[in-house]
Formats: structure tokens, sequence, C-alpha cells
């Protein structure tokens, strides 16, 4: 039986800084698509009135590309209520229900600090505002195997599994998308997929900007939990899992969780760490700071599948490029056949998938060119390309989680499973490497895939990278 879908949506932290850049924008596209016609009950702290906080939804959309469907801008504005309160005060929640008026599936969306997850859980329990609700809550999910297991268990003991959404904003990506349809979708791929002919693996996610005023929440972080534990993992468990066994999404979760425990728990020579120069001097930074930054680390999967093949993953801020991209490199043919093979120029055969600022899908293969030599050159095929009018991932997965639809969200098993690969070195490691701005990280990162050719550097077009 398909799930009911959500009757309103309750959105705590309505006055912070992720419902004006992202959630708001996303709402008005819901809205324009003619799929958001419920109640929104905003909360917050601040004793904001109703026009203020339509001010502020007005101010979001006009920044984010401005309003240009009136009649569904109007109705979205139409649908806000709000409340004012404290979290801990029985009285907010009293005041939610009220708001709620006849509605009894609400989705409530924790886009609040993970301090006041457990906070707003315990109260929406104790309101009794969790019966046929739905709670979706933003990354990060735990700051570590521990606080992660504590945090599922006091979502578990107001709502079930399938009512817990825990939002990560990458897997709504269509490009990210894209990587299990492609996989699943193409017979060509299946028989090469594997140890016996895939060299290693790179994953990058760079960005040419700083915290960005965000330092404060940047120490509680650093680029390894916030990026590489959650984003650069769900892009491993797409690209390693095994078939599911249909299609439907428990299915998916269930092949995904897998790749996460045959994951082997990284050891802190596997891992490299890096600040930008200037990081300290970033308000609400600390001034003998040792957040990384920059991180990348070689991973391993200890199936029959993936057996010895190495995954390299790096991101982090303020590098040369803003880009993420997949290398999947394939090994050389076993016989040097030709003088130019990729045993002597460098880089063999490999599949690219393109993740941002735009998406593709390539395949590398020589060529040969005109002549009586057997010489030819490394070309690109271009099997897929963006396409216009992709959802926005916010957009895709408010609508989903409202209408119950799990398949792009994690789950319990998952979560733990990849909390507990970092885990060791979560406190044990290497102090963070300096590195320049505009560049590629330190430069220990590069020694740490010397024996696999080096990193894949992307570019900001879809023209190949370079090393």
């Amino acid at each position: 039986m398909p799930a009911s879908r959500s009757d309103a949506l309750v959105l705590f932290g309505v006055t912070g800084d992720l419902a004006h850049k992202m959630i708001f924008p996303a709402l008005y596209a819901m809205a324009k698509r003619g799929v958001l016609k419920v109640p929104i009950v905003g909360v917050a702290f601040p004793k904001w009135s109703l026009a203020r906080l339509r001010s502020q939804v007005t101010d979001s959309i006009e920044r984010s590309g401005g309003i240009d469907d009136r009649p569904a801008f109007r109705r979205l504005l139409s649908l806000f209520r709000y409340v004012g309160g404290d979290y801990n005060d029985r009285d907010t929640f009293t005041a939610i229900r009220t708001a709620l008026g006849g509605a009894r599936r609400p989705a409530h969306y924790l886009a609040i600090p993970p301090s006041l997850f457990e906070t707003v859980i315990e109260g929406l329990g104790a309101a009794e505002l969790a019966d046929r609700a739905r709670v979706i809550v933003e990354k990060p999910f735990g700051r570590d195997l521990a606080s992660a297991r504590e945090l599922n268990r006091v979502a578990h003991s107001v709502f079930p599994e399938d009512s817990i959404f825990r939002i990560d904003h990458f897997l709504g990506k269509e490009a990210i998308m894209n990587i299990l349809y492609f996989r699943f979708a193409n017979s060509f791929l299946e028989p090469v997929w594997n140890r016996n002919t895939v060299a290693s693996v790179q994953i990058t996610l760079a960005e040419s900007f700083g915290v960005e005023k965000r330092g404060a929440f940047y120490e509680t972080a650093g680029c390894l939990r916030d990026v590489i534990q959650n984003h650069l993992f769900q892009v491993v468990a797409l690209l390693a899992m095994e078939p599911p066994a249909y299609r439907g999404y428990g299915a998916v979760h269930a092949e995904k969780a897998k790749v996460f425990q045959a994951m082997r728990p990284l050891e802190p020579e596997d891992v490299v760490r890096g600040q930008y120069a200037g990081y300290r001097k970033e308000p609400g930074v600390a001034k003998d700071s040792d957040v990384e930054t920059f991180c990348a680390l070689r991973l391993f999967i200890d199936s029959w599948r993936w057996e010895g093949v190495p995954w390299y993953l790096r991101s982090g801020k303020c590098l040369a490029e803003t880009a993420a991209e997949v290398l999947v490199e394939l090994k050389p043919p076993p016989q040097r056949l030709f003088a130019d093979s990729a045993t002597a120029t460098g880089m063999g055969n490999y599949l690219r998938f393109r993740l941002s600022p735009n998406s593709a899908v390539a395949l590398a293969a020589r060529v040969k060119r005109a002549g009586k030599e057997f010489v030819g050159d490394q070309r690109e095929l271009y099997l897929a390309e963006g396409q216009p009018g992709e959802e926005a991932p916010y957009e895709r997965l408010l609508g989903d989680a409202m209408a119950g639809d799990g398949a792009l969200f994690s789950r319990e098993d998952a979560v733990e499973a990849a909390w507990a690969v970092v885990d060791p070195v979560l406190k044990t490691h290497d102090r963070s490497r300096p590195y320049r701005r505009g560049g590629w990280g330190p430069h220990a990162a590069n020694a740490l895939i010397a024996a696999d050719g080096g990193w894949h550097n992307p570019k900001a077009g879809n023209a190949p990278g370079g090393d």
C-alpha cells in the first residue's frame, strides 16, 4: 500500500540560514509545480510576526532567482503560519498543535543545530505530535559512532524507522541518482566492474571558497565529518554496491549498508588532513585550531568484488576549482602490444562521472591516429550530460519525505556502519598540514596516492581534468 502523504510541514529553524538559502526556494519550486498545498508551520525562538516571516520568505526567493510566478508565490505565502517559542517549553509544542489545525500527518523538518535534535524529538513525543507523523533530520546525524547510536535511540523512542528521514542534500542531486541508474541499467558495465579490471577509484569534491562566516560551525565538524563521512561515502556506496534484488528502496538501502559494513576501518596512515592558510583568522575559529579544511584518505572495501582495489577520497576548501567528480581507472591491457599504451603514457582507460557544477558521464579510450604508425590518443566519449529542468536537491528530497518515499535517505544501520569506518581516526590522527589557497591541498595527499599514478584534478568545465 502506498504511503500517505504528509498533510502539513512543520519547519523548525524557520528563521535560520538553511531555511533562507535552501528550503524556501525549494518550497517555491514545489508550489509552482502544484505539489505543495498543505499548511507550513514555521517554528523558531524569535517572537516574529507572520508578516515578518513572509518578508523573509520573499527576500529568499528574490535572492535565489526571482519571483516568476506570482500566483504560485501568493499561494505559498498563504500557506505559512508561525510559532515563536523555546524548544524546551511544552507550550511551544502546544502552540504547534493549535497551528496545525486539522492536520494529522505532519512532517517535522529539523533545520536546526544537531545539539537541539534530541530536545525537539522528545518534545514532539511528549506533545503527542509524532503519531502518524514523519521527522526529517538534517545532517550531521551524530558526531561519531557513539553519538549516532544515541541519536538513533532517541529518534526510535518516538518515531518508527520508516518515519525517520535523515536528509543529505547530496543524494538529491541528479548526477548522484544517475550513478545508480547508469550502473544497473547498462549490461556492458557489469563484466568490468570489479577487482579484475578496475585499478583504482578516485572521488574529489573540491570547493574554491573558504568557510564563509561558518567558522564556528566548522570548528565543531571539520572536513572528514562534514563531507567525506556522509557525502563521499554515499557516492562510494552507489559505485560499490551489489545489484539490489528489486527496485524498491529497501533493497537499495540493504546493499548500500553492506558496502559500509565491508569498509575497512581507517588507520591514521590512511588519512591526510590539511588546513588552508588563513583559516585560523576566520571569525569563530580558535587561534590554535587543528580542524581540517581538507581531508584525503585511502579506503579499502573487503568484499569479493572490490578486494584489493584502493578507493581515494578527498575534499577541501580554498582549492583550485569548485567541482565534484568520480574517476574509475581501469587496468591496462594484459599485453603491451603498442609502444604508446597506457603503461607507457600514464593514465589508462577510465570512466568519469561528473557530479558538479554540471553533470556528465564520459568514457575514455585510446583511438589510433591516421597513418601507418600504430600510435594514438586517449579520447573521451560523452555518454550523458545534464538535462534542463532538473529538480533541485531540496525540492526533490522535501517532496519525497512528505510522500513517504525513503529511497534517497539514509537508514539507521548504514549511518552507524559509516561512522564505524571513520571512528578510529576522529581523535587519533596527525596534525593538519597547512596548504596554500588556490592549490590542491597539502603535498602529503599526493604521497597517499603516488603508487596509483596521482590525483586527477577536475576542471570547472566539462573537459577532462589534469594531473
